[in-house]
């Protein structure tokens, strides 16, 4: 599902590190049991809110190399 920022609400957004100061990357923030996922380059446009299982299911998928179109 994808939510708008709430303006009342400040949530402490992180990127990789290997990403450096390029704007080419997603952003994590925790939001009680949910972990948010927004676009760098655009992070007005909203997030994705997923469940811890999803978040690790995401992760792994990544870490697995499952999305490199081989």
């Amino acid at each position: 599902m994808v939510y708008r920022s709430t303006p009342r609400v400040v949530l402490n957004w992180r990127k990789s590190s290997v990403s450096g100061d390029e704007n080419a990357c997603v952003e994590v923030a925790a939001s009680g049991p949910s972990v948010l996922v927004r676009d760098s380059r655009n992070p007005s446009a909203g997030f994705l809110a997923l469940a811890p299982a999803q978040w690790q299911a995401l992760l792994n998928t990544i870490q697995n190399g499952d999305l490199d179109g081989r």
